[in-house]
């Protein structure tokens, strides 16, 4: 059987949290595409907003004037983007109610506006010809969160693939929606094991499907040219790669890690917020933040560590979510170090965890002792095996196991 043909010829609706016609990449769009190769798939937007039609942002000019024109009919709402691939703009203006308080007001005008949101969705539907379909709801608990009541599908799928009730906008009416969402879903699945778990809570039929990545960057057998930053960096060099934020990394290890060895040199490559911008690093002679770089040049810059670490701060944020960095790391061979996490024993055979400065230390000791080109060889297939072609394998299989009609 194929990399992807566990489905075919079969029907889906996505929605989610990213608009298809925003360039920025997101997990719901890269496994659409996948589905798509087989089956077809009518990728859902985000409708536009009251506020951000009021806000008329020179940033959002694109999308807004999109949704405007299929408001008042001048544009058709379903765009054909590839074989098997569609995208729809439902002819809705939503009104933003998030700042209602949580509760039965909050869920009458929630109602209200998913009446009209499913109804464009169900006319589309109709216009596609689809006799029926599996209906994916990437994370978005508050429009997606009445589609059993609302929709006809076949079965409907919730992603987890962030910790999101941990962020402001998403806590104040999502600790109560989300547990009910996944009670009437048929199943859940979720890219990290922590966020199963979470799932598995409130729905017995929830399954970890890992999570794809995009490794051509990361590529070991390319000629990644050593930046000439690294010129006067001496080896061992010890890296980061990513958004240095104390939210997310534990400033404290860091500072600890640097002071206690200054044989051996940081490199930190990504933009800083105001606490690292403040930080001891910065005074630290073994210590060089290079700034942030395009992603494309990103494969050069990990190619010139010796070792590679995600050193992260244990809170809601970051518990659960799926460390992609760490595939980064293993594509490139790379020993790597990171502090374990739910979310990390799907790495525990082929990254060093520990904890604490004195635990880092030592990890890093023993990573320079033990490589080879044996565990590099290893690191770089089990890498290559979080695709997004096995990912939604993982869904497929999943969908298989509760649709009794397959």
């Amino acid at each position: 059987m194929g990399k992807h043909q566990l489905l075919k010829n079969q029907n889906f609706i996505f929605v989610g949290n990213q608009p298809w016609d925003v360039p920025i990449g997101s997990n719901c769009k890269n496994i659409a595409e996948v589905v798509a190769k087989d089956n077809t798939v009518l990728y859902v937007n985000r409708p536009l907003d009251r506020i951000t039609k009021l806000k008329n942002d020179e940033k959002d000019r694109e999308f807004i004037e999109r949704r405007l024109s299929v408001l008042e009919g001048k544009s058709e709402p379903i765009t054909h983007i590839k074989d098997g691939l569609y995208t729809l703009d439902p002819a809705v203006l939503m009104e933003s109610i998030n700042w209602l308080p949580d509760g039965a007001i909050y869920d009458w005008a929630l109602k209200s506006i998913s009446k009209k949101f499913f109804a464009e969705i169900r006319k589309a539907a109709a216009k596609m010809g689809f006799e029926d379909y599996y209906f994916f709801n990437d994370s978005e608990m508050f429009q997606g969160f009445l589609a059993p009541e609302l929709l006809e599908s076949k079965l409907n799928i919730y992603y987890s693939r962030d910790n999101l009730t941990s962020t402001g906008y998403f806590k104040k009416h999502g600790l109560r929606l989300e547990p009910q969402l996944l009670k009437k879903y048929d199943l859940a699945v979720a890219n990290s094991l922590y966020l199963k778990d979470y799932c598995a809570e409130h729905n017995p039929n929830s399954y970890y499907v890992g999570q794809g990545c995009d490794l051509s960057i990361f590529d070991p057998t390319l000629n990644h040219a050593e930046p000439a930053e690294f010129a006067n960096i001496p080896h061992p060099r010890i890296g980061y790669i990513g958004a240095l934020l104390k939210l997310r990394l534990d400033l404290k290890l860091l500072e600890d890690l640097a002071e206690n060895r200054k044989d051996w040199s940081f490199v930190y490559v990504g933009p800083e917020d105001e606490h690292f911008k403040a930080s001891k690093l910065h005074q630290m002679e073994n210590v060089y933040f290079l700034g942030p770089k395009k992603p494309e040049e990103l494969g050069q810059y990990l190619s010139a560590f010796d070792l590679a670490m995600n050193p992260q701060e244990l809170n809601e944020m970051t518990i659960g979510n799926y460390p992609r960095k760490i595939d980064e790391y293993l594509a490139m061979g790379k020993p790597t170090l990171a502090t374990p996490t739910r979310a990390m024993e799907v790495f525990k055979d082929h990254v060093y965890l520990a904890d604490g400065a004195d635990g880092y230390e030592k990890a890093i000791e023993l990573a320079f002792q033990e490589n080879d080109e044996a565990k590099q060889a290893e690191r770089i297939r089990f890498a290559q095996s979080h695709s997004w072609e096995n990912s939604v394998n993982e869904i497929y299989r999943a969908i298989l196991a509760n649709d009794k009609n397959q």
